[in-house]
């Protein structure tokens, strides 16, 4: 996610929102001043979650999501980590 997303608590409203999805995963500041996040999970369930990165949470202002599609890696829970990049 790009935009204002760091500062924000995006990390922990999205760690939030994911677990009462049910969907598994991570999601991380980076250096350059973006989020960078991994669901996986029931296709309706990763896809309200994606949907409400284009949001945030309410002191967020997400510019821009990029989605692309990997190979689930059989995560079980969601957290927050630094990605150190």
């Amino acid at each position: 996610m790009d935009g204002r997303v760091q500062g924000v608590f995006f990390r922990e409203t999205c760690r939030r929102e994911a677990a009462a999805a049910g969907v598994a995963g991570w999601v991380a500041n980076r250096s350059d001043g973006k989020v960078e996040a991994v669901f996986e999970g029931p296709v309706e369930a990763v896809d309200r979650l994606v949907e409400w990165c284009r949001r945030g949470p309410r002191s967020a202002r997400v510019a821009d999501v990029t989605v692309r599609d990997e190979t689930p890696r059989g995560d079980r829970d969601f957290r927050v980590v630094d990605a150190g990049y």
